[in-house]
């Protein structure tokens, strides 16, 4: 006696409409009031994204679309809180990936995001965390992502989804820093990590330079990050 099987168009359906119930979860809690901030209000909405890197696979954005769909998507998520201090958003757009059309599930291109946040307390225009916050930001299960959203979404559509989970990742960053948020008083800013310097290793008989020392070395040696990193300006007034 054999067992009779759904079948696959059965199954099929089953899946959609369980990817699709998913999907709507994520996408309705701007419907919903926004979790408690301190005395959050937004203030400048900045984004940069004129130095943006593209992935070689991948649609092009311009530094416009990506300034409205984020900027959008900013608005929309903080535009909900009703605070009476200000603070300060301000996005740069690293590098990006719109999933061009592909093959489906053997290729199921998806798309990416790469941002870094700075928050300003706007009364003092301090920056309140030490380093840019960086975010990787990625579409997120729904049917047209499990296809693949190159076949299934325009540019304009992955953009917005990307914009949104931006904004939403941000939030959760801010919610973890309840003292930059303050009901009385102002924001404590992040303390900034000392820099440590790796001891210079002399090799074994071998007497060491006379005023060479790592932290000289450290002071004067030109940092990487800070020659490939794209600042963003301090929003001003």
């Amino acid at each position: 006696m054999t067992r009779n099987r759904p079948p696959m168009r059965l199954l099929a359906v089953l899946l959609m409409a369980a990817l699709t119930a998913a999907c709507a979860l994520q996408r309705n809690d701007l419907n919903k009031p926004p979790p408690p901030l301190g005395r959050f209000l937004l203030g400048l909405n900045i984004v940069v994204a004129d130095s943006a890197m593209k992935s070689p696979i991948s649609r092009n954005a311009t530094p416009d679309e990506w300034k409205t769909a984020l900027t959008q998507a900013v608005k929309d998520r903080f535009g909900r809180y009703d605070g009476d201090t200000y603070y300060d958003v301000a996005i740069n757009v690293v590098g990006y990936a719109l999933a061009p059309p592909g093959i489906p599930i053997v290729l199921s291109p998806k798309s990416v995001l790469v941002i870094e946040v700075r928050l300003f307390f706007d009364a003092t225009q301090q920056q309140l965390n030490a380093e840019p916050k960086r975010f990787v930001v990625l579409e997120g299960l729904s049917p047209q992502t499990f296809i693949g959203s190159g076949l299934t979404q325009t540019k304009a559509q992955e953009m917005k989804i990307l914009s949104y989970n931006a904004a939403k990742d941000i939030e959760k960053w801010l919610l973890q820093h309840p003292e930059w948020f303050p009901m009385e008083g102002n924001p404590v800013p992040e303390t900034p990590k000392p820099a440590t310097a790796e001891p210079v290793k002399t090799p074994a008989g071998a007497a060491p330079k006379t005023g060479t020392t790592a932290a000289g070395k450290a002071a004067t040696a030109p940092d990487p990050d800070a020659i490939i990193a794209t600042p963003i300006p301090a929003p001003a007034k």
